[in-house]
């Protein structure tokens, strides 16, 4: 189903990391223009504003994590009554582990129109800078609070072939970095991104354990840390005969499971149809 034709609309709207100069003049009127304006907190709203020289003409509503399901069939109210209802989040794009996504959603359901004007993204701006491998990545959040998840979610990770992107606070990042090298670790690589397009921007790249000792002095600022991926390890042949011979007792083609089973434990077809067929005629 396409969105409806009226004039309202949910509009997201990237705002500024640190540096004013990334506000673009799409922002600007936005602000200014805009009837509604959601904000994840309107005093920083304003601020920002202020600092554009934009005068907000618009009503201006919370829209932090706790009150934006409270808030959203009002904000629908106003674009279905032909009002563009502009949300911004404290730094970087709405709906990215801010405020934002159940709105969305809200809005997609209801078949009212969504857009969005692109901008400064922490998770793009640390990828870039890091020096990891930017082909293929994955955005995770914000790692668990508790020592015992946080374990666990690294182990989750322990596999993942991508590089990953996340975000930390800086009173947890010695913690979480100590998790890391528990479960991953000390030399997978990674890189701590402090305080991004601010003056005091930091990136730190290095290993696990090397960036562990570092933060455990102390880190102050907003952090976006980049974690390199795993490094694919072959299985063993032999390892994977038992997979491919219990897929033919289940009705299988040999070959037909040799290429499955191939592709999953990264060794080659033929390598492996020959492992399994050694292995077989030492069993008679």
């Amino acid at each position: 189903m396409g969105e409806t034709s009226g004039s309202g609309r949910l509009l997201l709207a990237a705002t500024p990391l640190g540096n004013l100069g990334d506000a673009s003049p799409r922002l600007r009127a936005a602000l200014a223009e805009s009837e509604v304006i959601a904000a994840e907190d309107t005093r920083r709203l304003r601020q920002l504003a202020a600092s554009l020289e934009v005068t907000v003409e618009g009503r201006v509503v919370s829209c932090y994590d706790a009150v934006e399901a409270a808030r959203a069939p009002a904000l629908l109210a106003a674009i279905r009554e032909g009002q563009t209802v502009l949300l911004v989040t404290d730094a970087g794009m709405p709906s990215v582990s801010d405020p934002g996504f159940r709105l969305v959603a809200e809005c997609v359901a209801a078949d009212l129109p969504v857009s969005c004007l692109p901008g400064p993204s922490a998770v793009t701006t640390a990828l870039a800078v890091s020096g990891l491998p930017s082909d293929r990545f994955t955005f995770d959040g914000f790692p668990p609070r508790k020592s015992g998840e946080r374990l666990r979610w690294f182990a989750e990770l322990a596999n993942e072939r991508r590089t990953v992107v996340f975000f930390e606070a800086p009173h947890r990042l010695a913690a979480t970095l100590a998790a890391a090298v528990e479960v991953l670790g000390a030399d997978r690589r990674a890189a701590v991104c402090r305080e991004l397009t601010k003056t005091y921007e930091e990136v730190r790249r290095g290993t696990l354990g090397e960036l562990s000792t570092w933060a455990a002095e102390g880190v102050r600022g907003e952090i976006t840390v980049v974690l390199a991926g795993a490094e694919a390890v072959a299985a063993d042949p032999e390892a994977l005969v038992a997979e491919v011979e219990s897929r033919v007792a289940e009705g299988e083609r040999l070959k037909e499971a040799v290429t499955a089973v191939a592709a999953a434990g990264g060794v080659g077809r033929k390598e492996l149809y020959d492992t399994v067929l050694r292995v077989r005629s030492t069993k008679r």
